[in-house]
């Protein structure tokens, strides 16, 4: 055992979990990758010609249009991450390495391999890596 950066105490793991289905797992990843790409290109489309609407000089003209776009560029952001994260779950399929936190070098347990399949890291290091700095005072 050893420390790992957030203070958990960490076993580490040679060889990935092997109460795991990796061609279904394999099968899942490209599945997921394979949708989220049509997504992402689906949103970087060019709009056809014509088919774009002007905003108006008046208080509420293409807020409809406006509002949506912005949307449209947060769900193409949380897509791009999603892509990376199953690409790299691929990767670590492809090296043998699925299933090993890709911080600490700790197993991931196969509950949460089934729950998010894309999962490079164990719930310790997901939760620190999404824990807000310390607000300075």
């Amino acid at each position: 055992m050893r420390s790992a950066a957030n203070g958990y105490r960490v076993r580490m793991a040679l060889t990935p979990p092997d109460d795991v289905d990796f061609g279904a797992v394999r099968h899942a990843l490209e599945a997921t990758r394979d949708a989220t790409r049509a997504r992402v290109d689906g949103l970087a489309a060019r709009p056809e010609p014509g088919s774009g609407l002007g905003f108006g000089k008046r208080i509420g003209d293409g807020t409809i249009e406006a509002v949506s776009r912005l949307t449209e560029i947060g769900v193409g952001s949380v897509l791009e991450t999603t892509l990376e994260q199953v690409e790299r779950a691929l990767a670590k399929l492809d090296a043998g390495t699925y299933g090993v936190c890709d911080s600490c070098g700790g197993e991931i347990p196969a509950a949460r391999l089934q729950a998010r399949p894309e999962s490079t890291h164990c719930v310790p290091c997901a939760a620190g890596a999404r824990r807000p700095p310390p607000r300075r005072r």
